[in-house]
């Protein structure tokens, strides 16, 4: 019996994670053990028990409380105690998920115990070292020692970077995790409520927020949107402070509090138009085939812009309208490029033999 050791710390890992524990359960139970780690890098008061028994995810086996201090702070607790757990544990390989501080942590603390560590959206490059997210890609990626890549983008920047060996280019476990949680999703009545035909936001990364420039320029231009179709936005709770911070009116949109992962996938299907500065939301927009305006200065999701059916835009006001009165025009989506729906059975193959 193998045992992978999974260390995740916010609810976009959980739900990743949700696709591999349930294809080990159902093909590989009598081959590999999976022990879960929460370190609790990012409190949800959302992940109750109602959010482990609807979605269907495995509850944790350790949580490690180590959320609220700063990024240093963080991850140095995180290392203590995820060493202390690995050598109770001894797992034959440590699995990490993208680009958390959790990630982090998990892959230094298993590089100096010399155990194998597997990657999971191994090689995304913003390029852009401002981005705490980007150095702890580059930093887990240069301690893996299996990679699994959305598509050939991610793997040939690891290929850049010197490292050639044990790629696999699987797909995106997000798409599994959509096409699994569509067909049981039941959203509220928050959000079956909302108006038809509306641009679904959401503005949260710190370069926008923290900017009152940049926040103003993208309020600026929701505001004119919301004049001819509805503005839809979750309000994220350092974005609300910042709002009131710098004196933004928001009247005119449609103010709804942050919502769960069923929520969302509803309003992605019932939306016209994403426009975002999260990373997992581009792709869960493609996966709805929805335009998304993406308000950032780089993505890691080349391909989405490459198809044109994303669009950088920074948080210039005029950009976002000339970027949104493009993509309107858009009728159909290509072939999904971010794989089959079946990634995470292609990776726990490979972790089956490898681990």
């Amino acid at each position: 019996m193998r045992k992978i050791l999974t260390v995740i710390g916010a609810r976009p890992q959980f739900i990743k994670a949700a696709t591999i524990s349930r294809v080990i359960k159902e093909k590989y139970s009598n081959k590999i053990k999976e022990i879960i780690v929460h370190t609790g890098q990012h409190y949800d008061a959302n992940m109750s028990d109602i959010f482990f028994t609807e979605m269907e995810i495995p509850k944790p086996d350790y949580y490690l409380n180590v959320g609220g201090k700063s990024h240093a702070e963080m991850t140095g607790d995180m290392l203590t105690k995820l060493e202390k757990l690995m050598l109770e544990e001894k797992p034959d390989v440590v699995l990490v998920y993208g680009d958390t501080n959790s990630t982090l942590a998990a892959a230094l603390c298993a590089s100096k115990l010399l155990i194998p560590i597997a990657h999971i959206e191994a090689g995304m490059r913003a390029y852009n070292k401002n981005i705490p997210e980007e150095i702890n890609r580059v930093m887990v990626d240069h301690v893996t020692n299996h990679f699994f890549c959305t598509t050939d983008v991610p793997a040939n920047n690891l290929r850049k970077e010197g490292l050639v060996d044990n790629i696999n280019i699987v797909g995106d476990v997000m798409y599994d995790a959509v096409l699994f949680y569509k067909e049981i999703a039941q959203p509220t009545a928050t959000v079956k409520n909302l108006p038809d035909d509306f641009y679904l936001v959401t503005c949260h990364r710190q370069e926008n927020t923290d900017n009152k420039d940049n926040l103003i320029s993208i309020f600026k231009a929701l505001e004119i949107l919301s004049k001819n179709s509805p503005v839809v936005l979750p309000l994220h709770p350092r974005t609300k402070k910042y709002i009131a911070e710098y004196g933004i009116d928001i009247s005119s949109l449609n103010i709804i509090e942050p919502v769960g992962y069923f929520d969302m996938l509803y309003l992605l299907e019932h939306s016209k138009m994403v426009l975002t500065d999260s990373g997992g939301l581009q792709k869960e927009a493609y996966y709805f085939e929805k335009p998304v305006i993406i308000m950032r200065d780089q993505t890691e999701w080349l391909e989405i812009v490459e198809q044109g059916l994303g669009i950088l835009t920074g948080a210039d006001k005029g950009k976002i309208l000339d970027a949104v009165s493009k993509l309107h025009d858009i009728k159909s989506f290509k072939a999904n490029i971010y794989g089959d729906g079946r990634a995470a059975e292609k990776i726990v193959a490979v972790l089956s033999k490898v681990a």
